[in-house]
């Protein structure tokens, strides 16, 4: 399960000819969580400023960010106008973007990724329309339009999950049900918003691929990650995943080939599930640094962070190979703010904290990656 790196695999006309951004150039990062905090660090390393815009000035990025516009509402377009004009390159640390917002940062060509590719991975529509037209298996999916269309999918298909096809994450946006007769009860819970209902199908794990992708397409490929989630949320990431090689190539190749796709500039994921027979369906595309990568900033030379800022830069891609075996934790809400004294003294532990003030259930405060030689 080796990880992936090519140099000469994009389509024909992927890509730009710009030489790379020099040192002291500006990043743009639309959203200042935790990924942008992480990126201005590893942006920083590299010699670039970051350039923060987001609605709130005490987001975790300007903890560590050079320079912060601030974004009163999704269609302030003065203040989207003054950081597009001040920075040399701009990126996304979210895709649950208000689609005003998106129209706005469409007008400035400097996106890496493009808009386009954000906003379709933001909404479950358009992302599973376009995996299914390039190739990618998904689990049978439609998009609903009242409570017979659910109702009918869960007679033809069988237990289903509904979610909302924009701004659902972490669990957030996303009903379970395996009768026909909770149809209503949950279209009237989820209908309010565009919703799409998918086959809850019995895998066998869950992995992620996470890659970064030249403006040249030069493709890098960390190795399958091995997911596991709790109440919808990321629990732990482990690397390597107990999966074979064949069918560590076939989730990669999904990912190379969605990363293609989109003529996509930067890191993304590939969220999938593994049948019990190998094969792989796609689930989600996240167009930005991934929280199933996390491990990489402690395994490998070049974390995914940096891997992205190399991408959108236009620097060669460091090789994505790692160093040592790995396992994230997610630290999340008082369970998780409670373990942080103890991950410090942990041996081949290192702590991750992400500068929140407020820690509440179900928050991502930090990560810790356990380390150890391969293999060991």
């Amino acid at each position: 399960m080796a990880c992936l790196m090519t140099r000469a695999e994009a389509p024909a006309g992927a890509g730009g000819g710009h030489g790379p951004l020099p040192r002291g150039a500006v990043i743009g990062m639309v959203g200042g969580g935790q990924l942008g905090r992480m990126t201005s660090v590893a942006a920083a390393r590299l010699g670039y400023r970051m350039h923060v815009l987001s609605a709130d000035a005490d987001d975790p990025a300007m903890a560590v960010a050079w320079r912060h516009t601030r974004l009163a509402a999704p269609d302030d377009a003065a203040a989207v106008d003054a950081f597009a004009a001040a920075v040399d390159v701009i990126t996304f640390e979210t895709e649950n973007l208000d689609l005003r917002l998106l129209a706005l940062l469409e007008r400035h060509a400097h996106a890496r990724p493009s808009v386009a590719a954000v906003r379709l991975a933001g909404d479950r529509r358009l992302e599973k329309a376009f995996l299914n037209r390039i190739g990618v298996p998904t689990a049978p999916w439609a998009e609903v339009i009242s409570a017979e269309d659910i109702a009918r999918f869960v007679q033809a298909q069988g237990a289903a999950i509904v979610k909302t096809a924009r701004a659902g994450y972490d669990g957030k946006g996303q009903m379970r049900l395996r009768d026909a007769a909770d149809a209503g009860r949950v279209f009237d819970a989820l209908g309010g918003v565009p919703i799409i209902i998918e086959a809850m199908l019995p895998f066998a794990r869950e992995v992620s691929v996470v890659l970064a992708r030249g403006a040249d397409g030069a493709i890098a490929a960390f190795d399958v990650t091995e997911n596991v989630h709790r109440d919808g949320i990321l629990d732990t990431s482990t690397v390597p995943a107990a999966i074979d090689a064949a069918t560590a190539a076939r989730a990669t190749e999904a990912a190379t080939r969605v990363a293609h796709g989109l003529d996509y500039v930067g890191l993304m994921a590939l969220e999938m599930f593994v049948m019990p027979d190998g094969a792989v369906l796609a689930n989600e595309i996240a167009p930005r640094p991934h929280n199933s990568g996390h491990w990489t900033m402690d395994a490998c030379l070049a974390s995914q962070f940096e891997q992205h800022v190399r991408a959108i830069c236009g620097l060669p891609l460091a090789s994505p190979a790692r160093h040592a075996d790995a396992v994230m934790t997610n630290l999340i809400g008082p369970e998780g703010a409670a373990a942080w004294e103890g991950l410090l003294a942990a041996p081949g532990t290192v702590a991750h904290w992400y500068g929140k003030e407020e820690v509440r259930p179900g928050r991502k405060l930090g990560h810790a990656n356990r380390v150890q030689p391969r293999g060991g």
